[in-house]
């Protein structure tokens, strides 16, 4: 069967045909680096993804790599292709994936896994990397779960570890003497281990005691002890990136995305991003107007999203968007941002938003009380929240979105409750200040999801809720929350479980994932494919306890899988505030003054915010 009759019959064949404005189609020849970007999802999810993005144009600009993009198939596809023996191949030149050079995967979540394993299997790909001869591409893999790479270590080359621009073309400079048979493959993946920001499993083996508990890594070749994660220093002056691949079909963010800045300076005990993306690295002003226009300008969109972890706190983003407004009045082209902070000034940067259009609002609360939100040291008070309830309803808003966690450490039913008493407040606060014009009513929606704990972050040694805890707190929600104008969403607590599992495990996980897939797990994150029961199979056939992972309480001296990798955040930082937490102290934003994270020290060189 050719490609145009398969597509013929298959849900969304423009997720596979290629060919959409701001693509590459590069003449193929020997010398050619043949690079595949390989999400591990839906074509609408990695399209939505703007480090693919980012390292699909930068990667193109090399003269001497093409680089393509291959998405996860859906799966009315993947049984059209494996019914007509079809082999995965590239969007962009429909070539096979087992003939690219190397094939590199994002990691974005835990429950990707599987799809990964798929996806190389449906390109004929052996699985584990003891297998592939040097004939196969090779297989790397980068992105937030690659801190903590030993759940899939046995599958991948290389893992990537930091912020890929400047890393992987220092890579490429070395893969150019393996492609023309200058150096083996073992010769290249021992070349690797020389740049800073690779790890190569294969030269690092994992030592167990006899109760199960990792004790340490023994190196069967001259490699670093630890591998140190790679960061661009200076913002303004890395990769820009000046264009988008507009997609035919509609995507989860349909819109342009320019990054402001990395890193956060807030200390979410909670938050794995602002740990490993430390230290904050602002672009300009005068930058981002100019990839603005640039990437309005070359691909139409009539609305762009400001992205960061929290773009509030760009230092002068109300110049920002007063500046952005200013230029895009006039044409209706419209500025969203990601979840918003709740405090005055964020809705002072709103009045200048709905100048153009009115966007959703989203706020993260993400617990109910002032108790355990100080726990988290989320920075956000009932003040916070009760006055900027007051000024969006008051500017016209009568919709709004509050995201909050379940299963926090310290966590109690008050807690919970408070999860509601917050909904009310936004009904009630409505009702007061609502405009005279305002015809449509209030609705708050709540959404919670089930509270992970992550590798690089204070509660890294903290057990997780178990299922039936996490199932009790949803009742306990569902029941308490009856105010007909509040919306109660709810994330499953059985995908949360296994995210906790791969999240902070080791790589005896790796027959587990091989074996959850040989029993048809795939597409894990989404609900309607999701089959926890199978998962539970797999544990159970591979003899591996779930439980030891999620739900076991670690001592700050246990030697823990991630300890391979230096994200830059000192253990002995992250021990002190697990012990803050416990006691309720809040610690101080970093521009405020050096927090003593370690990052500094470890990674920069130096300060790492103004004065600090």
């Amino acid at each position: 069967m050719n490609l145009e009759t398969l597509l013929r019959q298959v849900e969304k064949p423009t997720r596979y045909i290629g060919g959409e404005i701001n693509t590459f189609n590069k003449p193929i020849d020997d010398q050619m680096i043949r690079f595949a970007f390989a999400f591990p999802d839906v074509y609408e999810v990695g399209m939505s993804h703007l480090g693919m993005q980012i390292l699909y144009r930068l990667l193109n600009t090399q003269e001497d790599v093409f680089c393509e993009r291959v998405f996860s198939p859906w799966v009315d596809m993947e049984a059209k292709m494996r019914e007509s023996q079809q082999k995965l191949f590239t969007l962009e030149s429909k070539s096979p994936l087992s003939h690219m050079d190397i094939v590199g995967f994002t990691l974005q979540y835990e429950l990707s896994y599987t799809n990964i394993l798929n996806m190389l299997d449906l390109a004929g790909i052996e699985k584990y990397a003891k297998d592939r001869h040097d004939k196969e591409p090779l297989i790397i893999a980068g992105g937030p779960c690659a801190y903590n790479p030993e759940p899939i270590a046995d599958f991948i080359d290389i893992f990537f570890i930091g912020e890929a621009e400047e890393v992987l073309l220092e890579f490429l400079d070395v893969y150019r003497r393996y492609k023309v048979n200058q150096i083996s493959k073992d010769e290249l993946l021992l070349e690797a281990t020389k740049i800073e920001g690779l790890y190569v499993p294969k030269f690092y083996v994992p030592i167990y005691d006899e109760s199960g508990l990792l004790i340490k890594y023994e190196r069967n070749r001259s490699v670093p002890e630890k591998v140190k994660k790679r960061l661009i220093r200076d913002f303004d002056k890395g990769y820009q990136l000046d264009t988008m691949i507009v997609p035919f079909n509609d995507i989860v963010h349909d819109r342009a995305m320019v990054e402001i800045f990395r890193g956060c300076t807030k200390g979410c005990r909670f938050c794995q991003a602002g740990m490993l993306y430390r230290p904050i690295r602002e672009k300009s002003v005068q930058t981002i107007e100019k990839n603005v226009r640039d990437i309005i300008d070359s691909t139409g969109y009539e609305e762009f999203s400001l992205t960061s972890l929290s773009s509030m706190d760009y230092s002068e983003i109300d110049t920002l968007i007063r500046n952005l407004v200013s230029e895009y009045e006039s044409d209706h082209i419209g500025v969203s941002l990601p979840s918003l902070r709740l405090d005055s000034f964020s809705v002072d940067v709103l009045k200048e938003i709905q100048k153009i259009r009115k966007t959703g609002l989203t706020f993260a609360p993400e617990a109910g009380t002032q108790r355990l939100r100080d726990v988290i040291n989320k920075g956000v008070s009932d003040e916070n929240i009760s006055s900027t309830f007051n000024s969006i309803f008051s500017l016209g808003w009568h919709r709004v979105k509050l995201y909050f966690m379940i299963g926090l450490p310290t966590e109690t039913v008050e807690d919970l409750d408070g999860i509601n008493d917050i909904a009310n407040l936004g009904t009630h606060t409505f009702k007061q200040v609502r405009p005279e014009y305002m015809k449509k009513n209030v609705q708050v929606t709540v959404s919670t999801s089930c509270f992970v704990p992550k590798p690089f972050t204070p509660f890294q040694w903290m057990p997780q809720d178990s299922l039936e805890q996490f199932k009790e707190k949803i009742s306990h929600l569902k029941h308490k929350i009856n105010n007909k104008k509040v919306v109660y969403n709810y994330h499953d607590p059985e995908t949360s479980v296994l995210e906790g599992v791969f999240a902070r495990g080791d790589r005896r996980l790796s027959k587990v994932i091989l074996r959850a897939l040989k029993l048809g797990c795939k597409f894990d994150g989404w609900q309607e494919f999701f089959n926890f029961e199978l998962w539970q199979k797999a544990f159970e056939t591979e003899q591996v306890d779930m439980a030891f992972y999620n739900t076991r309480v670690r001592s700050f001296d246990e030697f823990l899988p991630w300890d391979i990798i230096d994200a830059g955040v000192d253990k002995r930082y992250l021990e002190l505030e697990y012990k803050r937490a416990l006691n309720g102290e809040v610690t101080q934003d970093c521009r405020e003054g050096c927090t003593g994270c370690g990052v500094n020290i470890s990674i920069i060189g130096g300060e790492c915010y103004g004065d600090a």
